[in-house]
């Protein structure tokens, strides 16, 4: 079934993530731009572009509210935050020509905002095996195909946001692209509890959640961009 009152779904992102300081959506940022250059990160690495003691960005990485969604190799690097990973995924991203991943198709939507890059995306329909691909900017959807794209979803209430190790299998694995409402359709018959998005609604959603989430960090870039 199609959502009939978004507002639903945004509060229970709301419940789910409840926000982040000035000084987290400034971090998370700066961490987002460093996993853009398409590589794990370190906390030395974080430190240097945050401008801040390695100390402090590890307090960052492993005390703050951004903690549940970092995501660390067994080497300590971060691989992976806030959805956007550099280890593959069912989600390719093509961002200034380097290849990254996100952790499920809502976070194709709302990744290229935070980063400020437009990102050419390659998901697989997991119903009928067609390729989507769409070219995602941090203003619109401005390529899809094919053109009925919907995307599932899931009662967020139901996923476990303790960690990304948790928040993945629970909520990412069912947030997926599919070529054509049919497609989505026979998926969700499948799969109780889950229901379809048409491309713009989940952009709509997306752009809301950044704009909760990341205000201050945005609007501070955009500031210092003028």
């Amino acid at each position: 079934m199609t959502l009939k009152n978004p507002t639903t779904l945004d509060q229970l992102f709301e419940a789910a993530i409840p926000g982040f300081s000035p000084e987290e959506q400034r971090a998370g940022l700066v961490l987002l731009g460093e996993l853009a250059k398409g590589e794990p990160v370190t906390a030395a690495q974080f430190a240097e572009a945050l401008g801040a003691p390695v100390g402090e960005a590890e307090a960052v990485l492993n005390a703050s509210a951004l903690r549940p969604f970092v995501y660390a190799g067994k080497d300590g690097r971060v691989v992976g935050f806030f959805g956007l990973s550099t280890t593959r995924t069912h989600h390719r991203l093509l961002i200034n020509g380097r290849t990254l991943w996100a952790w499920c198709a809502e976070d194709s939507l709302f990744l290229p905002e935070l980063p400020g890059e437009t990102a050419h995306v390659e998901s697989r329909d997991p119903e009928g095996g067609q390729l989507v691909r769409l070219a995602i900017s941090p203003a619109r959807c401005e390529v899809e195909d094919p053109l009925d794209v919907t995307v599932s979803m899931l009662r967020l209430d139901t996923a476990d946001f303790t960690s990304a190790t948790r928040v993945i299998p629970t909520a990412c694995h069912y947030i997926f692209f599919f070529a054509s409402r049919a497609s989505g359709e026979r998926w969700v018959a499948k799969h109780p509890g889950k229901w379809l998005l048409s491309l713009d609604e989940a952009f709509a959603l997306a752009k809301r959640q950044n704009a909760r989430l990341f205000a201050w960090g945005l609007e501070r870039r955009r500031a210092n961009a003028a």
